[in-house]
């Protein structure tokens, strides 16, 4: 996949890492090939580029003076967190800079009282609940990768986590703000309070991957532990048994704090790998964790295993304590690694759909499967129809990876087919460009458009990510007519 960039002139790589040694240390400019080649991708590794040179900046005057330098010769700068990213959003440019934020990693100040922490972006998202632990308190969006992913990347992308059901994602959790421009300027969006005056641009900012500034500071919300958890395990022999149980769970009026699903193929995978004592012949299995006061706990717990029940569960398990509530979450947390063990490459999607649409959604992933004879396995974020289908394939099988992106395109076109969105918490990146030609129409796109261009009009930060042009889309379309059919006829249209 080709990055969408205005033709640049010839740079003076030499003449650029003369100008960025006047700001920054020499072994935070890194531009010999094999310095660079371990930054040629994100965690999505099927497109990799080598940048044409690597800053690591340890304080907020160098990385203005990057930016500067930036703006000043008019190179691409693509900014990177931890890495950990799975649409492409991190993936360099050739004739650009690559910001690498990792070294940022301060936790600035921690207000138990107002339940607030400042941080800067290189921190990563379980140091915080770690930092906060002996206030009683606790960060709430915690993603699978959390050990490693930052918390400015999850701003970036806007990562939710097993628990954003209940608590929601990053951007339900950040207060403020610091972002810097183009141009090096600082501006300062939201703050210690709810709300502000004027536009609601830290919403804009969340989830904006880098199109739009730079996040050097990050203010979170801080949340109370819970007096009580509970995790309940539900095994089912039809994957739609497990489906409709989280609609009636939801539909009771019970938010839990997770509700994740696994099928046979992540089941046995995490299994082997964690031994997390998941039934290993379940077609699918449910972890719902509740969480509150004891009175609360105990109620929610009787509705939904009456629930697990009506909808033909064969085991329900109640974690007997912290320990075995850590290790049926440990499989969850570990499924992708897990997934990665049995194939030499998988590709993991990442749309959202209705919750009642969950069924006749995964009949499609699965019916795709063996049409393209690509094995695929399903684990997500069921309670807000977070789709996370992992599709299994080898890189070095030729065409085998055009299949596998031309497959994961028509499970995002579904997804908003049935009334969903290409994404629920990965971004767009480099990934999913040809999907937002199907989600949004031109008119979406040109405000779009009109945006990046009042933040950034030169083009400049992470270019041919997210948005697409109206040309491709328009190329994309011509593509892509279905002979004047529905390009799914057996599937009703939200």
């Amino acid at each position: 996949m080709e990055i969408e960039l205005d033709p640049q002139p010839a740079l003076n790589k030499a003449g650029l890492v003369t100008a960025l040694l006047e700001h920054l240390p020499a072994h935070s400019v890194l531009h010999h090939d094999e310095e660079l080649r371990p930054y040629e991708c994100d965690g999505l590794s099927a497109y990799r580029q080598c940048p044409l040179v690597v800053c690591l900046p340890d304080s907020l005057n160098q990385i203005q003076a990057i930016m500067r330098l930036s703006h000043e010769w008019q190179i691409p700068l693509v900014a990177r967190g931890a890495g950990t990213g799975l649409s492409g959003g991190a993936l360099p440019l050739e004739n650009g800079i690559l910001l690498c934020l990792a070294k940022l990693k301060r936790i600035l100040d921690i207000d138990p009282h107002n339940r607030t922490a400042r941080v800067e972006p290189g921190v990563r998202n379980i140091a915080i609940s770690e930092a906060v632990a002996h206030h009683g308190l606790y960060y709430a969006p915690d993603p699978s990768s959390q050990i490693a992913c930052t918390i400015g990347g999850n701003v970036a992308e806007n990562s939710g986590g097993v628990h954003c059901l209940k608590y929601g994602l990053t951007v339900h959790n950040i207060l403020g703000l610091k972002v810097l421009t183009i141009t090096g300027d600082v501006l300062e969006i939201g703050g210690q309070t709810l709300d502000s005056a004027g536009y609601d641009l830290l919403a804009l900012m969340t989830g904006s991957e880098g199109l739009l500034g730079i996040i050097v500071e990050i203010t979170v919300k801080l949340l109370p532990k819970p007096e009580r958890v509970q995790v309940i395990l539900a095994a089912f022999t039809r994957i739609e048994d497990a489906a409709s149980a989280v609609g009636d769970i939801i539909g009771a009026g019970i938010i839990p704090a997770g509700l994740e699903f696994m099928d046979n193929a992540a089941i046995r995978a995490a299994e082997d790998y964690i031994h997390a004592g998941y039934p290993r012949d379940a077609a699918a299995i449910l972890l719902c964790e509740i969480d509150g006061g004891k009175t609360e706990i105990e109620e929610h717990s009787r509705q939904i295993e009456k629930i697990f029940q009506n909808n033909h569960a064969d085991e329900i398990k109640h974690a007997a304590n912290e320990s075995e509530q850590q290790r049926l979450w440990a499989g969850r947390k570990a499924a992708f690694p897990a997934v990665g063990r049995i194939s030499p490459d998988y590709y993991c999607m990442d749309g959202t759909i209705p919750r009642h649409r969950l069924t006749e959604v995964l009949k499609q992933i699965t019916a795709w499967s063996t049409e393209y004879q690509l094995p695929v396995a399903n684990v997500f974020h069921a309670g807000d129809g977070n789709l996370h289908p992992l599709i299994l394939y080898d890189a070095n099988k030729p065409g085998e990876l055009e299949r596998v992106e031309e497959f994961g395109g028509k499970i995002l076109e579904l997804c908003v087919h049935v009334g969903g969105t290409i994404t629920g918490e990965h971004g767009v990146g480099m990934e999913k460009l040809n999907q937002m030609c199907v989600q949004f129409g031109k008119h979406e796109l040109s405000q779009f458009h009109l945006i990046k261009d009042a933040f950034d009009s030169d083009n400049l930060l992470n270019p041919g990510k997210a948005v697409p042009t109206l040309h491709r889309c328009a190329e994309f379309g011509a593509m892509h007519v279905h002979g004047g059919k529905m390009p799914f006829p057996n599937l009703e249209r939200f």
